[in-house]
């Protein structure tokens, strides 16, 4: 089945609800994910990014790319606009991020690395320490065609990175350090804080 029948096989399915999420193992997650080039019209793409959006926001996610519900295109979706308490949101640069649709993005390294805990919904149930740059300079095309060209810092570039990152086939445990691995419950309970420097410690990785 070609993408364009995929999508409009997803969308007859799911349109107005909530896909279904490809999860850890399967192939779609592992294959570079195809450049969207006019393939799919503008309409339909709009129409899987509201699904996309609406998948993201059902499962509490920050960012949501094609492969996780098994679509290989290079379209994610982002958004995040929860509350955080004032001392994680300065030590993690997290920023309110409306909800908007990356296709085609890339990303190169403009700052230093840090390291903070992440997941995936293609992953539930754990967390790890991933380190990226905290500042990236981004591409990506927006649903109208337009190209952008940002510099993007702090956790919207931890969000943009990820998401690009499932689109070329890369899964955050790829770049995580293992040694932080940790189950949602037990990173609940004792990782919440705004570094991992206690988890680094107490788990025998290095944040250097």
């Amino acid at each position: 089945m070609n993408v364009t029948d995929m999508v409009a096989e997803l969308l007859d399915k799911y349109r107005g609800g909530v896909a279904p999420f490809a999860s850890m193992g399967d192939p779609v997650l592992r294959r570079p994910a195809d450049p969207v080039t006019g393939q799919i019209d503008t309409t339909v793409l709009k129409e899987l990014s509201e699904l996309m959006l609406a998948t993201m926001h059902a499962t509490r996610g920050v960012g949501l790319a094609a492969p996780q519900i098994g679509i290989p295109l290079q379209i994610a979706v982002i958004g995040d606009t929860a509350e955080v308490p004032a001392e994680i949101a300065t030590a993690r640069k997290r920023i309110p991020v409306p909800d908007f649709t990356i296709i085609n993005p890339s990303y190169t390294a403009a700052g230093d690395p840090v390291s903070f805990y992440e997941g995936c919904l293609s992953m539930p149930g754990y967390q790890a320490v991933v380190p990226r740059p905290e500042t990236v300079q981004a591409e990506y095309d927006d649903l109208d065609g337009v190209r952008h060209v940002e510099r993007i810092t702090g956790w919207p570039a931890r969000i943009f990175q990820h998401e690009t990152d499932h689109l070329a086939g890369t899964i955050y445990i790829d770049k995580a350090l293992t040694r932080s691995l940790a189950s949602n419950e037990t990173y609940l309970s004792r990782w919440t804080q705004p570094t991992p420097v206690d988890a680094a410690g107490a788990l025998g990785f290095s944040l250097s």
